[in-house]
C-alpha cells in the first residue's frame, strides 16, 4: 500500500516541481489567492468570530477550577492560555467556509497543521494551470499582550522545504533551513513537502498560513476579568520551492527564519524556529494583514 502509486507519484511530482520552479509566479499568485479567501472569510464572519471567541470569558464560572495549565517560560500566572479558544473558533468556521466555496478533500497526513484541507476549483486551475487543487495548512496561534510579537513560532511540521526526491525508493527529503539570528543560528528541519501527489493523481502544492488572534487582558485592579479578542493577524508563509529554489527568498532574505525558543539539546527534528513578519512584508506587502476586532 505504501508504494502502490509511487511510480505515478514520482513522475508527476518531478513534473510539477519543474513546472513551479520555472513558473514561481503561479505559487505566489495562489498564495495570494488563498490569503484573500481567508481575509474574505474573516470579513464575512467577524461578528460571529468575536462573539464566539469572547464567549470563552463569559463561560469562566464553568472552567475556573479547571483552567488550562500555563505555557511558556516563567509565566506570571495572571493570564490564561487561550490557544484552544482560537483553534476552536477559527478552525471550525474556516472549514465550513472552504466547504461552501470549494470542493474539499480532508486527506490524511501523519503530521502538519491542526487545520488543513485540499481545496479545488476552476479558479485555482486558472491560476496554476497544471492542477485545480492546493493543500491549505493553517496554524492558529492565540496570543495575549505579553506574547504579541512580530513573528510566529513554527514547528518543523508547519513549513515546507526544498522537496528533494532524487530516487523513487528514498522519498522526499528537505535541505535544512538556517534559522539565523544576530548572535546565534541553528538548522531548522522543515518537514513538509512543497508539493503532494495524491493516489488519484491530484497535484496539490502546499500553501501555509498563520492566523494569530490577539486578545486583550481586562483587569479589575490586579485581577484578570476577561480576555476579549482585540485583532487578528494573518501571515502567508512562502512555499518551500519559493524559499529555496526560485526566487530563493532565503538567499535574498536570510533572516526570514531566526532561532526559536527551544533548547539546542532538544532533538533537532523537533526544534522550532521563528518566522519574521517584518521580513515577510519585505518579500510581499500582502503577506501580512491585520484586522481589528473592535467595534467602531
Amino acid at each position: 500500500m505504501f508504494t502502490q502509486y509511487i511510480d505515478k507519484q514520482f513522475s508527476q511530482y518531478k513534473m510539477a516541481v519543474e513546472y513551479f520552479e520555472n513558473n514561481p509566479q503561479c505559487l505566489i499568485k495562489i498564495e495570494n489567492f488563498v490569503m484573500n479567501e481567508i481575509l474574505h472569510f474573516i470579513d464575512l464572519r467577524l461578528p460571529e468570530i468575536v462573539r464566539d471567541y469572547n464567549e470563552a470569558s463569559y463561560l469562566y464560572p464553568f472552567w475556573k477550577n479547571y483552567s488550562p495549565l500555563d505555557r511558556g517560560r516563567s509565566p506570571i500566572g495572571d493570564q490564561y492560555p487561550w490557544i484552544e479558544v482560537g483553534e476552536q473558533v477559527f478552525g471550525n468556521k474556516l472549514a465550513r467556509y472552504f466547504a461552501a466555496n470549494f470542493e474539499v478533500k480532508d486527506s490524511g497526513l501523519p503530521s502538519g497543521s491542526d487545520d488543513r484541507c485540499i481545496i479545488s476549483s476552476k479558479k485555482i486551475k486558472s491560476i496554476l494551470d497544471i492542477t485545480d487543487s492546493v493543500w491549505v495548512f493553517i496554524d492558529i496561534k492565540s496570543v495575549g499582550p505579553r506574547d504579541d510579537y512580530d513573528h510566529a513560532v513554527m514547528s518543523p511540521y508547519q513549513v515546507s522545504g526544498s522537496g528533494n526526491w532524487q530516487k523513487k525508493e528514498i522519498g522526499i527529503k528537505n535541505d535544512p533551513i538556517v534559522a539565523k539570528g544576530k548572535y546565534a543560528e541553528h538548522d531548522f528541519l522543515c518537514s513538509l513537502s512543497p508539493v503532494y501527489v495524491l493516489s488519484d493523481g491530484t497535484i496539490a502544492p502546499l500553501v501555509t498560513f498563520v492566523v494569530k488572534p490577539v486578545y486583550k487582558m481586562l483587569s479589575n485592579g490586579n485581577e484578570n476579568i476577561g480576555q476579549p479578542l482585540e485583532r487578528i493577524t494573518v501571515a502567508s508563509i512562502p512555499n518551500g520551492l519559493l524559499l529555496t529554489h526560485n526566487p530563493n527568498y532565503l538567499k535574498t532574505h536570510p533572516t526570514l527564519f531566526f532561532p526559536g525558543k527551544d533548547d539546542r539539546k532538544k532533538d533537532l527534528r523537533k526544534i522550532r524556529a521563528r518566522i519574521s513578519f517584518d521580513v515577510l512584508k519585505e518579500i510581499n506587502s500582502w503577506r501580512i494583514s491585520e484586522i481589528s476586532a473592535q467595534e467602531n
